[in-house]
């Protein structure tokens, strides 16, 4: 595997840098990508090297198409190909749908549903290139349960799960598997920009089945299951990562 390369997007802190050390760990380059956490994309890169991997940094906000290929002409640049991508930048305004402006919307769905397009259109011409590969993107509840001032967001996470499925059967040819991981509530950093987090938070020690909430890495052992070989009949589906929680009503 030491020539395998994975691109990570907004692993400079989380899910995704937690996913580029599991990756890393497991013998693959590192591409970590960040919007505006220059210090922590280094420091997840510091980690990768530490491991005896290669890391390229590249600055990019990936709802912007020019910057997506700007990122992609970097990677091809740099290793001349790819094999995993997992799709896992995210953003979006928390507000209450009565109150979303038109720049709430589209900066939430360019960051978190129109990147998934572009980026796997530019991905798929390199793994294509090594015979094929992985694709994961990361979702989230919100996408199938009303979440409070969650609508940008659910709405633009349905839509990435919706996409998974349409790139699932049109990439399939090429042998490039096309996946989703959806968690129930995470303690990251970016739940930290939800004015309800504590209420989320409880809600979830409280009433999981599993007796407890999920962890950052719950959901990277299931990113790593589906970039293995033993997940290779598994296509354009969302796998829901959340002790149990959505089975309540």
């Amino acid at each position: 595997m030491t020539q395998k390369v994975a691109l990570i997007t907004g692993s400079s802190r989380g899910i995704g840098k937690a996913t580029a050390i599991k990756l890393a760990e497991a013998g693959y380059d590192i591409v970590i990508n960040y919007a505006r956490s220059k210090k922590g994309a280094l420091e997840t890169a510091e980690q990768v090297e530490a491991l005896g991997r290669r890391a390229l940094v590249v600055k990019a906000n990936v709802g912007d198409v020019n910057k997506i290929k700007d990122m992609f002409a970097q990677i091809e640049q740099e290793f001349g190909r790819l094999d995993v991508f997992v799709n896992n930048a995210a953003s979006g305004v928390q507000r209450p749908a009565m109150e979303l402006e038109e720049s709430h919307w589209d900066w939430t769905l360019n960051i978190n549903s129109k990147a998934l397009l572009f980026c796997a259109q530019e991905a798929a011409k390199l793994m294509e290139k090594n015979g094929g590969g992985k694709i994961v993107s990361i979702s989230s509840l919100g996408s199938i349960r009303y979440l409070k001032n969650y609508t940008a967001v659910g709405v633009s996470k349905a839509a990435l799960e919706a996409l998974t499925r349409y790139l699932a059967v049109e990439l399939a040819p090429k042998n490039i598997v096309v996946n989703a991981v959806s968690g129930g509530a995470v303690d990251t950093e970016a739940l930290k920009h939800f004015p309800n987090r504590e209420e989320l938070l409880q809600e979830a020690a409280e009433k999981t089945p599993a007796g407890r909430m999920v962890e950052i890495d719950d959901m990277v052992n299931c990113v790593m299951f589906l970039i293995s070989d033993q997940s290779s009949m598994i296509r354009g589906q969302t796998i829901i990562v959340d002790g149990g929680i959505s089975l309540l009503v």
